[in-house]
């Protein structure tokens, strides 16, 4: 998992103009949850800044911490000047100020997790709001999604995350829901999903599969073939599920 995690630097560009951003409705149930005015936010991960346009542009004062440069670099290409930016891993943060809220997107598997939630717990203020949100980007179609797993078949068995604590698919609670549960430090933990699709071209879809870690683990080569395959085998327009599972709890 280390390495997957330190492998999107190359493709800083790409993962700005292939992943999807987050919706509107996602800022409104973190803050329905919250119940409470959400002045600060910390963000672990940022990435280039998809979720971090979401809550600084609903006014939050964000402070974005990623660990790679060049990821970092484009966040701040495509972020408002007030949103502060912070080269660091989660595990780097020093305590201070505590924060209102402290969210992932789409990151905090890439976190160790020997002393995760303690660790998260003293960045937040009390009754502060920890969020968790992201999801897989899937054809719909069933046999869509079956000739891109032919495709990569040779070459890459899967390309998700494992769920980190080992939660098997058909649970209910999924990490890391599984995992706050069992924490000392939260409480009220809730899970949401918000049902998205989308549409995108084929090449579109290509693009997207070729900032996912998985596929930057094979050797250059290799990867351009899988991406050759799989571009073949896929109809002009592909209909997406890009559901978003989204993970709250409070801090005690």
């Amino acid at each position: 998992m280390p390495e997957r995690a330190r492998s999107f630097g190359p493709v800083a560009e790409a993962y700005e103009r292939y992943r999807p951003g987050y919706p509107a409705e996602l800022f409104d149930l973190v803050a329905q949850y919250a119940g409470r005015p959400v002045r600060t936010a910390l963000e672990i991960g940022a990435g280039t800044g998809k979720a971090t346009r979401l809550f600084a542009g609903r006014g939050v004062a964000v402070t974005a911490t990623e660990p790679d440069g060049a990821m970092l670099a484009e966040l701040r290409r495509h972020t408002p000047a007030n949103v502060r930016t912070v080269r660091a891993a989660f595990e780097e943060l020093p305590p201070g100020e505590p924060y209102d809220l402290v969210y992932a997107a789409a990151s905090l598997h890439w976190t160790r997790p020997r002393g995760r939630w303690a660790r998260m717990a003293r960045l937040l203020a009390p009754g502060g709001v920890f969020a968790c949100f992201g999801g897989p980007v899937e054809p719909a179609d069933p046999a869509v999604a079956e000739a891109v797993r032919t495709a990569r078949a040779p070459f890459l068995e899967r390309d998700d995350v494992p769920s980190p604590d080992g939660t098997p698919p058909e649970q209910a609670m999924q990490w890391p829901g599984t995992e706050l549960r069992r924490s000392e430090w939260f409480t009220d933990i809730r899970q949401a999903v918000l049902a998205r699709q989308l549409t995108r071209t084929a090449e579109e879809y290509v693009g997207h599969l070729s900032t996912v870690s998985a596929y930057l683990l094979l050797p250059q080569d290799t990867r351009a073939e899988v991406f050759r395959r799989i571009l073949a085998a896929l109809p002009e327009r592909v209909r997406l599920d890009a559901d978003i599972t989204a993970h709250l709890a409070r801090r005690r």
